[in-house]
């Protein structure tokens, strides 16, 4: 597991081959409890709070994790004939908070499915884990997400300066299998393209943290 941590360190992302050979089960679970694509709060049905627990204390996951991790949120991504879209590169920055607060570092408040959203100092960020649990095959042409390497160690980037950053140092796309999870840091730039468009790629993409949050500041929710 040494090698897995070196290389999300180094790299900012690592894929786990085999994690949960069940996982395609899932997917018919989340469309039971009517998740749609870009749904953000999964974490609230007990299946789902059940599965952040398989997953923290999962012998592959668990050395990945903060030391104290809880989940906060887990997103349910789907492209297929229906829903198919292009992500450009991009960080992923924003955390679900209970209250708003007034402290340095603090900016970009958002309401989403009504959730309070904030961006949180860059400290903050580079302590979180995000795990994305394969449903589906997801190859090349399903949308699959393409990280651009050690991007997670040079801050917080507008979109130029994103842009910039791939340009210079490339992508790598990385696919996945039924059961698959992709380990990454949210600070990571990644980027993903429209699917083919006649398969599924659905994914539960959970995010990590530590228990206590800086400046008084808490999470929405956590298990």
């Amino acid at each position: 597991m040494g090698s897995a941590q070196d290389t999300l360190q180094r790299q900012g992302f690592v894929h786990l081959a085999e994690v949960l050979p069940g996982a395609g089960a899932l997917a018919e679970v989340a469309l039971a409890v009517g998740a749609v694509g870009g749904s953000r709060c999964l974490l609230d049905q007990p299946w789902c709070a059940e599965l952040a627990r398989e997953l923290r204390r999962h012998v592959m996951l668990a050395p990945l994790l903060p030391p104290d991790a809880v989940a906060v949120q887990c997103t349910y991504f789907e492209k297929s004939s229906d829903r198919n879209w292009l992500v450009a590169v991009h960080q992923d920055l924003s955390i679900p908070v209970a209250t708003r607060i007034e402290a340095p570092g603090w900016g970009g408040w958002s309401t989403k499915e009504g959730s309070l959203f904030a961006q949180p100092p860059r400290a903050v960020l580079e302590s979180l884990v995000a795990l994305r649990v394969h449903l589906d095959h997801c190859g090349p042409e399903d949308g699959a997400l393409r990280f651009v390497p050690g991007s997670h160690r040079l801050g917080v980037m507008d979109a130029s300066q994103a842009v910039q950053m791939r340009d210079r140092f490339g992508g790598q796309l990385c696919t996945a299998e039924v059961g698959d999870v992709i380990v990454m840091k949210p600070l990571t730039l990644h980027a993903s393209s429209k699917s083919r468009g006649v398969s599924r790629r659905r994914v539960l993409h959970f995010l990590f943290g530590p228990a206590g949050l800086p400046d008084g500041a808490e999470w929405a929710r956590r298990v």
